[in-house]
């Protein structure tokens, strides 16, 4: 009697929030969470914005200035809520606003599974705790996340108690995942998604 082949790996399905960045819900985030939901995920993509996207960084960021901080969070907190109800520990992530949005979610989440940011991060409260894993890309040099502040934001999510990766891509511009700004940058891109897949399939294996 011949053996049974070995049983293939699974590795743990992530349930993920991402938040969508300055510029709004564009088709690149809508692909994205396709990519992430082809390997096995589950992927919610609200719209923060409702409805409204933008081409040109100003003019999204004056919008996210006409919104205000307090309301971004509120939509942001609002939209995780159900996903909280259903008792299913989150992924966060996000694209640049929408990753400071993510963490500041992540944090605020003693059972957050894992937090991965695309082009963007938040400051980090002195009183920060977390054991969470957290992935970072961003490009290098980024005007929006200069060498300074990402020296001081990684030191203080490793003293929150996070296990902290930084990806930098040299070259790229600052929204480098999205193919149709300016921003974008193919190689960096895809190497982003293929370090960011085996780091959500690692989460909890």
């Amino acid at each position: 009697m011949g053996r049974s082949p070995p049983a293939a790996r699974k590795f743990p399905v992530a349930q993920i929030l991402l938040l969508h960045s300055a510029y709004g819900l564009r088709p690149a985030v809508h692909a994205a969470a396709d990519r992430l939901r082809a390997a096995g995920h589950t992927v919610h993509t609200p719209d923060l914005y409702e409805g409204r996207t933008f081409d040109d960084v100003e003019e999204g960021m004056a919008y996210k200035e006409e919104l205000g901080s307090d309301e971004l969070l509120r939509r942001a907190v609002g939209a995780a809520a159900p996903l909280l109800a259903s008792g299913d520990a989150l992924v966060y992530a996000g694209f640049s606003l929408g990753g400071s949005l993510a963490q500041n979610l992540a944090l605020a989440d003693e059972n957050a599974r894992g937090l991965l940011l695309l082009h963007g991060t938040s400051d980090i409260r002195e009183d920060a705790a977390t054991s969470i894993p957290v992935q970072l890309h961003v490009a290098e040099p980024d005007p929006f996340e200069p060498e300074d502040w990402l020296n001081a934001w990684y030191l203080n999510m490793r003293r929150a108690g996070a296990d902290v990766e930084i990806h930098r891509y040299h070259g790229a511009g600052h929204v480098f995942t999205d193919p149709d700004l300016a921003d974008y940058d193919a190689e960096a891109a895809e190497r982003t998604w293929a370090v960011a897949l085996d780091f959500l399939a690692e989460l909890d294996a």
